[in-house]
């Protein structure tokens, strides 16, 4: 059974310092903030992947860009689809190639 990891908080993700080395803090279900020495916060998203059973993480973005509150609904979503065995970051990826082609598209249809 995983360890139970209490909640962070807004203030202690926005109080905490860099120091010489990087620090990691864990508010739960995979969702982490990594404080680099050179003071940059970035949310990600550490999972068992579905295909491969091995860890993987994913990044999410950076603090105050986005939010606690916003990680965390972010994190449910992903959570979700770890369960219905899809990887986060092959999804996104997917994703991505999605709107390329879209934008794509659209720009071709401009200058026809």
């Amino acid at each position: 059974m995983p360890r139970r990891v209490p909640p962070l908080t807004d203030a202690k993700v926005k109080n905490t310092r860099a120091t010489d080395k990087e620090q990691v803090l864990s508010d739960g279900n995979g969702l982490q903030i990594r404080v680099l020495p050179n003071g940059t916060k970035s949310w990600r998203y550490v999972y068992t992947n579905p295909a491969s059973r091995k860890r993987a993480s994913i990044s999410l973005g950076t603090y105050p860009t986005t939010t606690l509150a916003t990680e965390r609904i972010l994190v449910q979503e992903l959570r979700e689809l770890v369960a219905q065995r899809i990887d986060p970051k092959a999804h996104k990826l997917q994703e991505r190639k999605k709107e390329e082609a879209k934008t794509f598209e659209t720009t071709l249809d401009t200058v026809s």
